[in-house]
């Protein structure tokens, strides 16, 4: 995630980091030379066919209504992503301190805790389908992650150390619905990372944005000449750049620029859950070029 404390115009003009500028830019310069072509066989060999620019006034709101849905779903997604991660942190502080309260000092109570980092960093690589040697080895042991679904895994096996550790009944409804708590979040994160937006709307969104920066030309050509491949640069930038965001924020485990920053939300754990455990706590994730992984 790009990461900038109040840029200012310059800033805001001319940066590259985060944008998606550098990924379009071959499709844009694409259907600025094909509106270029066109122009100059109008001007050089024969008249192409001129249409009046209201059709298009018509094509450009309905394209920017697609892109507005599309762009709001996705947002939703990410937004989701986020406050799903919220609530781990919460949880898994909540966990430590109630951890801290019902069961007694030893390794039961520490391997609890070392369970709900590894547990963090097992939910991260999961989601970003990362090889096992992402996982930290400070946290994650190879017994951890030799399972199908190593996160479940480990949330079962905390579930069996507080069913045998826990003194009373009370101790263990509280702490199973913490774990509960926890599952809901894992869930709801596998649900956005594995159902991606319907298919139709990236196949309606990818024709008609390239219909329309085909088909534009024709209806500046006879009053903006030469300056026809500029307002289509321009409509390109804009249409295909929003698709471009949109696949971005569709996918918010990703590790895009635009993603949600995962590695620097395990810190936090690891960091809320390190003094119980009587750890020094590590430092916090900073941005690099202003991208927080």
């Amino acid at each position: 995630m790009i990461i900038r404390d109040t840029p200012g115009p310059l800033q805001l003009l001319f940066s590259v980091r985060g944008s998606v500028l550098p990924r379009i830019l071959p499709r844009i310069i694409l259907v600025t030379a094909f509106a270029a072509l066109l122009v100059w066989l109008d001007a050089s060999y024969a008249a192409l066919p001129h249409t009046n620019a209201a059709p298009f006034a018509v094509f450009g709101i309905a394209l920017s209504l697609f892109l507005g849905f599309r762009n709001n779903a996705a947002q939703d997604r990410w937004w989701e992503g986020r406050k799903l991660w919220g609530q781990l942190i919460a949880d898994f502080r909540s966990l430590a301190r109630e951890v801290q309260i019902f069961l007694p000092e030893g390794e039961d109570r520490r391997e609890i805790l070392r369970l709900a980092v590894g547990f963090a960093h097992a939910h991260r690589i999961n989601l970003r389908k990362l090889p096992a040697t992402a996982a930290p080895q400070d946290w994650l042991t190879p017994e951890d992650l030799d399972h199908p679904h190593p996160p479940c895994a480990m949330l079962n096996r905390i579930g069996d150390i507080i069913e045998r550790a826990a003194p009373d009944g009370f101790a263990r409804r509280a702490l199973a619905e913490r774990l509960a708590s926890i599952a809901r979040a894992q869930a709801g994160c596998e649900r956005i990372a594995t159902t991606p937006l319907p298919y139709v709307y990236s196949l309606l969104i990818f024709r008609t944005t390239y219909l329309y920066c085909g088909l534009i030309p024709f209806g500046l050509v006879e009053t903006a000449g030469w300056l026809s491949p500029l307002f289509v640069a321009i409509m390109a930038y804009i249409f295909i750049g929003l698709a471009e965001v949109t696949e971005e924020l569709a996918r918010p485990f990703g590790e895009t620029v635009n993603g949600l920053p995962l590695d620097a939300m395990c810190r936090t754990i690891e960091i809320s859950l390190a003094p119980h455990l009587g750890l020094p706590a590590p430092a916090p994730k900073e941005a690099k070029r202003f991208y927080l992984s």
